[in-house]
């Protein structure tokens, strides 16, 4: 199974422009911690937008 380049571009971008992480750190992540921090910062956003 590969995956969607246009998924890993996205998620790249959301962890760089968040975590202020180079392409290459977050590449070296596999897929699942990978989208584990996805899923935490929106988790942060979401606390965030609520006031929280």
């Amino acid at each position: 199974m590969t995956y969607a380049p246009e998924r890993l571009h996205a998620e790249v971008a959301y962890v760089a422009y968040h975590f202020h992480w180079t392409r290459a750190e977050i590449l070296d992540l596999d897929h699942h911690e990978r989208r584990r921090w996805v899923r935490e910062i929106a988790h942060i956003n979401t606390r965030m937008n609520e006031g929280g």
